[in-house]
């Protein structure tokens, strides 16, 4: 008896009123596994035949999915196994950081089409929105020069910046981004390109590309701590993305340190805004990644000495949300580069004692996820493409 391959799917439900669920488990299942047949996805999701293959059909119609050659499994008859289209659907995702903006397109399996970056001027939205719309703008032509139905197929825009979001105070604090808190982003987003708009923190944004194209894929249960110019953790929680009740869950960064009857911020202290500043190293400059990325490759005793510093509170973090939340792993991503990430991991080792610590662990505790300072423009233009196609089980509950 040939071996059944297990495939990674939702399940469906076959009862009245649920086909736009059901359309979303079976583009979600193509995601993890790829290319799988008919009844492979019903014996996947325990939908009935039937219900798939008028699934499929429908899918195919849309210009979603398309079958493949036939293959034949052992001596039973032939199968047609289907795929995603690639150009099904695009989207555009924007990273609004502190002196920096970037913007992505993608299509609906996660290939990067077109970006492009821009400085944002200090004062703000006042003159940064204009910076801002333009380059979306610029990455929307540009996407319509690769593909020619990108406007008839485009789900929406993601923009993704540091939280947390409506909280009371920051002021001139250059942590919290007061003013553009304050701004009316996503109406003036809206507004400028006519899409629908979503907002992610970085730190979760970061776990949407993890999850779509990264170390995340395929996990129910990941956490992703983000590293950046400030700290935060995406949770990926029972298959979907946690953002809590007002889009400001995981932001661990803000966790307070106590230390000589002072307490401060462990993003004060691990951050690569804590870098910058103990090289004194102007985060705006040109080259700044490459820089602390050839730094941290050559064993910098100034990048080590703050290593050995910033591994001690980041392992504390790794220890609080293994007891937190029970992840499978915990990746370290975000916007450093991986000479400097990879040390830093290295130097968190051993990591303190936690219920992590089972024998039949399938994966490390903590790994190491992108590094790359476009990847939180990639989770922002994930979330589109997240959020029309996954499946959201919040939405079955509604009438």
């Amino acid at each position: 008896m040939n071996d059944i391959k297990p495939i990674r799917a939702t399940s469906g439900t076959n009862h009245e009123g649920t086909s736009a669920h059901n359309r979303r488990v079976i583009i979600d299942a193509l995601r993890m596994n790829g290319a799988l047949s008919r009844a492979d996805l019903a014996r996947a999701t325990r939908l009935t035949k039937q219900t798939v293959s008028n699934i499929m059909e429908e899918l195919e119609g849309d210009g979603l999915v398309a079958s493949q050659e036939s293959v034949r499994k052992g001596r039973g008859q032939p199968s047609t196994p289907y795929r995603l289209v690639p150009e099904g659907a695009f989207a555009i995702g924007l990273q609004i950081d502190r002196h920096v903006t970037r913007a992505i397109a993608v299509d609906l399996v996660g290939n990067i089409l077109a970006r492009a970056e821009a400085n944002l001027p200090v004062n703000g939205p006042s003159k940064g929105a204009k910076v801002i719309l333009d380059l979306v703008e610029e990455v929307r032509g540009q996407l319509a020069g690769i593909a020619s139905q990108s406007e008839k197929r485009l789900v929406g825009l993601g923009a993704a910046m540091p939280g947390p979001f409506g909280i009371e105070g920051g002021g001139d604090d250059p942590w919290m981004m007061a003013a553009w808190q304050k701004f009316p982003l996503l109406e003036t987003l809206a507004a400028g390109t006519g899409l629908n708009v979503g907002l992610q923190n970085d730190a979760t944004a970061c776990a949407t590309a993890e999850r779509m194209v990264g170390a995340a894929h395929g996990l129910d249960h990941a956490v992703c701590l983000y590293l950046g110019y400030g700290i935060g953790a995406g949770l990926i929680l029972g298959g979907e993305l946690y953002s809590g009740a007002h889009g400001n869950a995981g932001e661990i960064g803000m966790a307070l340190l106590s230390a000589g009857g002072k307490t401060t911020p462990l993003e004060h202290k691990a951050a690569l805004a804590s870098l910058y500043e103990y090289l004194d190293i102007d985060p705006a400059g040109a080259g700044v990644y490459q820089m602390i990325a050839n730094l941290a490759e050559a064993d910098d005793p100034r990048v080590l000495a703050w290593i050995g510093e910033a591994a001690q509170d980041l392992r504390w973090s790794v220890h609080l949300i293994e007891n937190l939340f029970d992840p499978q792993t915990i990746i370290l991503c975000g916007g450093s580069p991986a000479p400097l990430a990879s040390r830093l991991i290295a130097a968190m080792q051993p990591l303190l004692p936690s219920n992590a610590e089972r024998r039949d662990r399938t994966l490390p505790r903590l790994q190491l996820g992108m590094t790359d300072p476009w990847s939180v423009a990639l989770g922002a233009a994930a979330e589109p493409i997240s959020r029309a196609f996954d499946p959201r089980f919040s939405a079955i509950l509604k009438g």
